[in-house]
């Protein structure tokens, strides 16, 4: 029997989705079927592909070079189907998109009206969760995310990048003066957050390096409630430029020590489980973001 473009797909989403009960949720099948489809491929190929015990999977050696070159094959199947389907029909669909608020507040929601005047038939679901990994079990089609990504089966990519400013109010200067070294922080209200300590390594040179952690005096789980905090006059905090860039022109927030600066940019991705009926939708959001941004 010959291997079709189900019995690749089948494959790819078992692996994509880490069990088999993901993988039917996906495909819209019972996880028996999608076994014994499993099954089927790996008669067709007369090999074993998966190592399978009651708690974890994992690819055999003939299992991980079947993958890589099913996801070439059926990454060009859907590239020419995709174009096709572009030149006939306009996109249109449910599309969630999550990211975090800051993000989604600064970078994704003034953008809105534009995007949904030029898709009009796209059902757009906004929603706001740092801590969302399992794309497939939040129903989420789009996840941006902040700084390094983890390894992950997903696709991801590459939106843009943020540089990292320190701030303060100039009523917070006013009031308790302008640190003029990276260790004069430490006499200092510091805005940091809670629960990620990377967004408590500010990317400044000091004695010690070109990454200096600093203990928060006040703590806050969003990047938008430390903004605002610091606009509150409360401390001096490390936040992204995209977030702050407004604040600083309007003069709402000031940079201090420059000099310091290592030049750091917090790097910014889209993480997305591709298929053929939502890659359409995927790709004009991701184009257009990706414009604005």
């Amino acid at each position: 029997m010959e291997i079709n473009s189900d019995d690749l797909k089948t494959f790819i989403t078992v692996i994509d989705s880490g069990t088999l009960s993901a993988a039917s949720v996906h495909l819209g099948q019972t996880t028996s079927g999608v076994s014994r489809a499993l099954s089927r491929l790996e008669d067709k190929l007369a090999t074993s592909l998966l190592t399978r015990t009651t708690r974890r999977m994992e690819l055999t050696e003939e299992g991980a070079l079947f993958l890589e070159k099913a996801r070439a094959i059926l990454g060009a199947m859907e590239e020419a189907e995709e174009t096709i389907r572009i030149r006939r029909q306009k996109p249109a669909g449910r599309l969630c998109v999550d990211a975090a608020s800051p993000f989604m507040l600064h970078c994704v929601v003034p953008h809105m009206a534009e995007f949904r005047a030029m898709y009009p038939e796209i059902r757009l679901e906004l929603s706001s969760n740092d801590q969302i990994t399992d794309l497939i079990e939040h129903r989420t089609d789009i996840a941006i995310r902040i700084g390094a990504l983890n390894d992950s089966t997903l696709h991801a990519r590459a939106l843009t990048s943020s540089p990292l400013y320190v701030l303060a109010s100039p009523g917070y200067l006013a009031a308790h003066g302008t640190p003029a070294t990276p260790e004069e922080l430490a006499q200092h209200s510091l805005l940091g957050f809670m629960q990620y300590e990377l967004g408590n390594q500010w990317p400044l040179r000091h004695a010690a390096g070109n990454s200096l952690p600093v203990t928060p005096t006040m703590s806050a789980s969003s990047g938008e409630t430390l903004r605002q905090l610091a606009l509150a006059g409360q401390g001096i905090v490390c936040l992204a430029d995209f977030m702050t860039r407004a604040d600083v022109e309007a003069g709402r927030l000031v940079k201090i020590l420059e000099a310091d600066y290592t030049g750091y940019r917090q790097q910014i991705h889209a993480v997305y489980y591709r298929n053929t009926q939502l890659a359409q939708r995927i790709s004009c959001f991701l184009e257009f973001l990706q414009q604005k941004l």
